[in-house]
């Protein structure tokens, strides 16, 4: 797999940096100015001027992007949920068969609605076991319940309710939280009986839908934007306080035995069983002079007749504690080889745009003269570098929960990953940089042409976004090596670094 650390456009000892150093800040300014002006000759839209007006303002600073409000639909199987995704996202995205149990993973998607954002959840994890089905249900629902804002109870109409149906209502009568009961498979005026007979669940009107053909769809999502708020009240982004830090990893790794240790007490249950942690718990601990919003999220109980649903539990509530923090500490087990697991979670981390630390524990074990394990730390090695190169600039601490051996080196990295998610490149100094490189290694030419860079600026922080206006597509081996060196010049150690294009035509003459 392709990553940052491809050497593919040139060596790093290419003296850039000494070049930028030598630069007068008035000439890159000018340099900028002009750049920016340039862009008058090309074709571009309303975003493009909003965002060059931002630069314009000499826009600044930390800034904090609203959590969207979270949409999550439930109900048994094969009621038809994720043809209701598919409709209401206006794409197929969602596995559809008519076979029960077929979402299994972690599914959110970025939905739309009259100019209304939201993060719609797919539930999964369905076990296609009769005898466990009420509890893979009912545990679906109550997940829905803690991780949502607004929920979607989908029941087949043409079936009407079930044993399994009446759990599920149960606990959604509890809730204070909206809940739209949604009558599926109403094709047309003739099957709208069967919708009002679910009036007796208790849970108000039925909403007819016919998800396959899109009927009734338009007027259960205005209801539902209706009571969404504007902003997650679950996953809301909080500005100001101590800095959230969300402990994430696979099961039985450390997770709380790393928040107690930090905390000084037990404030979590710590079980060799894995997944014996149900809810994130939130706690605010002294770390290094410092006050840190700790949040433990090592998932939930795994049930053996389960184990499907289980990750997918976890994964959801990872995302959710994601949402709320701004940096991660993805714990990885040392005694045990890097997993699948492992690598999906740090995944899950990089498309969420936080920080990220990665703490190996239980170094103890491979550290010490009566445990020390020299194949372990040499296969370890080479896991790290085969499996975890694309995030080779995550710092690294290697501790023991248990005993809270090195855990003061944590403080450290978790500073330096939040300094360059807040990094802002002034957007002179950053044209600067990618004239010069350009300069020392231009893009190749793909089919007798050669795309070139516009201009750049720094839309954002948290994480660092930039933007590229080129006259085409810009290959992704040279995006990665922008990337890099991005990095490497300006400290971006800790952070994520997104690299957008936008492939500008120039304007037709009169």
């Amino acid at each position: 797999m392709a990553t940052e650390n491809d050497d593919e456009y040139g060596e790093v000892n290419d003296g850039l940096a000494e070049r930028l150093d030598g630069l007068d800040d008035e000439l890159i300014e000018a340099r900028a100015t002009a750049l920016r002006a340039s862009l008058g000759e090309y074709e571009l839209d309303d975003e493009d001027a909003e965002l060059l007006a931002g630069i314009q303002v000499g826009e600044d600073g930390i800034e904090y992007l609203p959590a969207l409000p979270v949409v999550a639909i439930v109900g048994r199987p094969n009621v038809g949920k994720s043809q209701l995704v598919n409709r209401i996202l206006g794409r197929r995205e969602a596995v559809v068969e008519d076979t029960p149990g077929v979402t299994r993973d972690r599914v959110t998607y970025k939905a739309e609605w009259g100019e209304r954002r939201f993060s719609l959840v797919d539930t999964g994890g369905w076990e296609p076991d009769a005898r466990g089905i009420d509890k893979s249900v009912a545990m679906q629902s109550e997940v829905a319940i803690d991780l949502a804002d607004v929920i979607l109870f989908v029941v087949d109409s043409k079936v009407g309710t079930t044993a399994t149906d009446e759990h599920v209502v149960r606990l959604l009568r509890g809730t204070n939280k909206p809940v739209f009961l949604v009558a599926n498979k109403v094709d047309d005026a003739s099957h709208e009986a069967d919708a009002a007979v679910l009036w007796n669940l208790g849970l108000g009107e039925p909403h007819a839908v016919s998800a396959i053909h899109g009927r009734g769809v338009a007027d259960l999502l205005d209801a539902v934007m209706a009571k969404t708020p504007q902003v997650s009240a679950i996953a809301k982004n909080e500005i100001g306080g101590p800095r959230r830090v969300a402990i994430v990893g696979r099961p039985n790794v450390g997770k709380s035995s790393l928040l107690n240790k930090a905390a000084g007490e037990e404030r979590v249950v710590v079980n060799d069983l894995a997944g014996t942690t149900r809810d994130p718990v939130d706690e605010v601990v002294e770390l290094g002079g410092k006050l840190w919003t700790l949040v433990d999220t090592a998932g939930i109980r795994r049930r053996v007749h389960m184990a499907q649903g289980a990750d997918f539990y976890a994964s959801l509530r990872t995302s959710t504690a994601l949402e709320k923090a701004e940096v991660a500490v993805v714990v990885l087990d040392v005694t045990q080889p890097i997993s699948e697991q492992d690598v999906r979670i740090i995944d899950l981390v990089l498309e969420s745009g936080r920080a990220l630390v990665l703490a190996f524990n239980k170094w103890d074990l491979l550290d010490t003269p009566e445990m020390i394990d020299a194949d372990r730390r040499r296969y370890l090695e080479r896991e790290i570098e085969k499996d975890l190169a694309h995030v080779a600039w995550a710092p690294r601490v290697n501790i023991s929960a248990a005993t809270g051996r090195r855990l003061d080196k944590l403080v450290p990295a978790l500073e330096t990953a939040l300094e360059s998610w807040d990094r802002r490149i002034p957007t002179g100094k950053f044209n600067a940089f990618l004239t010069e490189l350009v300069a020392e290694h231009p893009h190749p030419l793909r089919g007798g042409k050669q795309p070139r860079i516009l201009f750049g600026t720094q839309a954002s922080t948290r994480p660092p976004t930039f933007v590229l206006f080129t006259t085409g597509f810009l290959d992704p081996g040279y995006r990665r090596f922008v990337q890099r060196r991005l990095r490497e010049l300006f400290s971006f150690e800790g952070t994520p670094i997104v690299i957008n294009m936008r492939v500008r035509e120039r304007r037709k003459r009169p």
